[in-house]
């Protein structure tokens, strides 16, 4: 399955950065939130998941996310999420960055994370930007509020946000100094992120592309192995550093 390219450039690699999105967690069972769900089916994410949603109707919003807590919380990391948290271990310099929202990467062990979108499970205030990283899954019958007396929100990117500059400015120096760079469950069409691996390329990186199926960027990187990345990338620690996961 693995090339002596892939196998010897991740030996000797010193920087290694990895993009994680929506593939990853969906082969934990995170759902997508765009399902027939009783209430929510009457609902699209973008009328509930933006700015001018929460300030007309928050109790509703707050009500939404308490949902999708509740569902996440119920899931698990996969072997993937587990062979990431392990690569980190024996490189000298690693870095994640995922366009998932779940937490599901720092649960398996994952230290160094740059979150592009947020977190679900995180609080933020709207106020003085006081995060809470201790967020109850349910509401209750009053809006969280900050000790600033704020309206707390989630930690998360709504629709028509801007990702957070100073974590995007670190992905992108990030990809910029990497040595090796794998995409892993992305579908590599949703701008900023999707062009990290492209710029980590132009910067010298060996590029690898782990998803189910081919992207835009497929042609463009130096490697494509195509599967699920909870199967391919405890194989791969494996492989190369000798790690069972």
């Amino acid at each position: 399955m693995f090339t002596p390219d892939l196998i010897s450039n991740m030996k000797r690699a010193a920087r290694i950065v990895v993009l994680t999105g929506a593939g990853v967690s969906a082969e934990s069972g995170v759902p997508t939130f765009r399902g027939e769900d009783g209430l929510w089916k009457k609902f699209r994410p973008e009328e509930l998941a933006s700015f001018d949603a929460f300030i007309s109707n928050p109790r509703l919003v707050w009500e939404w996310y308490s949902y999708r807590r509740r569902l996440i919380s119920e899931v698990k990391p996969n072997p993937g999420h587990y062979a990431l948290a392990r690569m980190e271990d024996v490189v000298e310099n690693f870095c994640l960055v995922t366009q998932n929202v779940d937490g599901l990467h720092r649960s398996a062990g994952s230290r160094r994370i740059l979150e592009l979108h947020g977190n679900i499970m995180r609080n933020r205030c709207m106020e003085c930007g006081r995060k809470d990283e201790s967020a109850d899954l349910d509401v209750g019958d009053r809006l969280p509020r900050c000790r600033c007396g704020g309206l707390m929100r989630p930690d998360v990117v709504w629709f028509g946000e801007m990702l957070p500059q100073e974590i995007l400015n670190s992905a992108f120096r990030e990809a910029e100094e990497a040595e090796v760079f794998l995409s892993i469950g992305t579908s590599a069409v949703v701008q900023p992120a999707a062009s990290l691996p492209l710029v980590a390329k132009r910067n010298g990186a060996y590029v690898v592309e782990i998803n189910m199926e081919s992207t835009p960027i497929t042609s463009q990187v130096d490697e494509t192995i195509l599967g699920k990345s909870g199967e391919i990338l405890p194989r791969l620690v494996g492989e190369v550093w000798g790690i069972e996961i």
